[in-house]
């Protein structure tokens, strides 16, 4: 009967040691990845709620180091170098913690990424860069810490962190223009009308040699038997901005004509706005 009770006992030790209760974390854990340009930036962290909590100045007081959200370090990693408010740093990855004050937070990437919270000894020479931000304040209230991006362009966007009612932007720079600049050199020693048409866009849409990017559409039209209402699109473009309108009208109508041909009414549309606005309609 004992050698019964022992093996009853084990079986329902074995039980409860199996049993696992799974509860949700009061600071959920989030990533957020955004490509700027051609650069990938990626943020994971935790994210705390207020729970009619007074946040900054109370819960986060202001001053001191703090370590950006919950529970283990917020971490941002950079695929190239970048470049935030004249500070370079190098492609990796960085726990980011701040000081928030009441007008302005410090921003710093701290090369040691592996604490929990803000390390137990703050070490200068672990910080890669060291930024100043303005707070702006927002009418509606973010319930839970929200980390984001926005005002993205080619060359630039900004990394957006909210709670209350308190919001601060890090700008940060990409080397997009470089990287793309030598891919255009790169391509340029064996081109295909694809690479002509991708080099002249480019030049194009950041107001660089309009001469050379008229130049190089016109390569890659000639390279094409039968070039799409797309393309054309983009040469019109390029010959109205680089002064030539006449040629701009002529190549618009023939974009024009194979939009309609397609039922892009997309397309068909834009092109009879440019046609206007050049005083061909």
């Amino acid at each position: 009967m004992r050698t019964l009770f022992s093996i009853l006992l084990i079986v329902s030790s074995i039980s409860l040691t199996q049993a696992q209760i799974e509860t949700p974390q009061p600071s959920p854990n989030a990533m957020v990845e955004q490509v700027i340009g051609l650069t990938t930036v990626s943020v994971e962290y935790s994210r705390p709620s207020m729970r009619g909590r007074t946040i900054f100045g109370d819960l986060v007081p202001y001053g001191k180091v703090w370590r950006t959200g919950a529970n283990e370090n917020t971490i941002i990693e950079f695929s190239d170098n970048v470049t935030i408010l004249g500070n370079d740093i190098e492609k990796g990855s960085y726990a980011i913690y701040t000081k928030p004050m009441k007008s302005q937070w410090e921003v710093y990437f701290y090369i040691k990424t592996d604490n929990w919270g803000t390390p137990q000894k703050w070490n200068e020479d672990k910080i890669a860069a060291q930024v100043t931000v303005d707070v702006q304040k927002i009418e509606r209230t973010q319930e839970t810490f929200r980390i984001s991006f926005d005002n993205l362009s080619a060359n630039k966007g900004h990394l957006e962190m909210v709670w209350a009612n308190t919001m601060v932007e890090i700008p940060i720079e990409v080397p997009t223009d470089q990287a793309v600049m030598a891919s255009i050199d790169q391509a340029m020693k064996g081109t295909t009308a694809t690479e002509y048409y991708s080099a002249a866009g480019y030049y194009y849409s950041q107001d660089k040699d309009i001469k050379q990017a008229k130049e190089w559409i016109d390569k890659a039209m000639d390279k094409m038997d039968d070039a799409p209402f797309w393309m054309l699109r983009q040469q019109s473009l390029i010959y109205a901005k680089a002064g030539d309108k006449k040629g701009a009208v002529k190549v618009a109508k023939q974009s024009l004509k194979k939009a309609k041909a397609a039922g892009n009414d997309a397309y068909v549309k834009m092109n009879k706005e440019s046609l206007k606005e050049w005083g061909a309609m």
